[in-house]
């Protein structure tokens, strides 16, 4: 005798309950960014696209939380260090550096970007994530926007490497100055001594 074939149950799967924004034909602009309801914290965009950030590590936090700190020593009273701000370029662009040094004229509580003009230093601090962006696309996008100082901040071995580059502006593109290790000593944008082994200690 043969049992009965049991009827198996339909899995019930829970509906989506976000709705992701549909761009417009000609994409995204900078202006928009304020305006699309629950976008995911620290959107991007890049030619008109949004660009979602992938989740963050330790070691990137504490990278942004050193370089920020190192950066406020021996800011000048005109300048200003901030952390994930984004920056105005164009109407397509509104790319979100990691750590930014700007006019202290530009800054206020209810900015959610800053315009182009006003900054002086990206940073970038790479994740496997957002490597092609960060070392491709995004450089390009500050270059061509004037940025006269572009940092770009990589793990090799388990430690932090700071590729420095200043705006060649006959060319507006980015010569690389110095590749630091364990220490960041500059005298551009202004005097900067910061010991990159600090992340071990936090």
């Amino acid at each position: 005798m043969s049992a009965l074939p049991v009827e198996e149950e339909p899995i019930e799967t829970a509906p989506s309950s976000r709705v992701w924004p549909v761009p417009p034909p000609d994409g995204w602009t900078a202006e928009d960014l304020d305006r699309i309801p629950d976008l995911p914290p620290h959107t991007e965009l890049i030619d008109g696209s949004l660009v979602f950030v992938g989740p963050q590590l330790e070691l990137h936090e504490l990278l942004m939380s050193v370089l920020q700190a190192g950066l406020r020593v021996r800011c000048p009273s005109d300048l200003r260090v901030r952390r994930e701000m984004g920056i105005t370029i164009g109407e397509k662009n509104r790319p979100e550096p990691d750590v930014v040094v700007v006019d202290a004229g530009v800054v206020g509580e209810e900015k959610s970007s800053y315009p182009h003009d006003a900054v002086r230093l990206a940073v970038e601090v790479v994740s496997a994530e957002s490597r092609e962006r960060d070392r491709k696309r995004k450089p390009l996008l500050y270059a061509e926007a004037g940025i006269p100082h572009f940092w770009r901040v990589e793990k090799v071995n388990g430690e932090p490497v700071v590729y420095v580059y200043e705006l060649d502006p006959a060319t507006q593109q980015y010569a690389l100055t110095g590749i630091h290790r364990e220490r960041l000593k500059l005298t551009v944008p202004y005097d900067i001594d910061i010991d990159l082994t600090e992340v071990h200690r936090m």
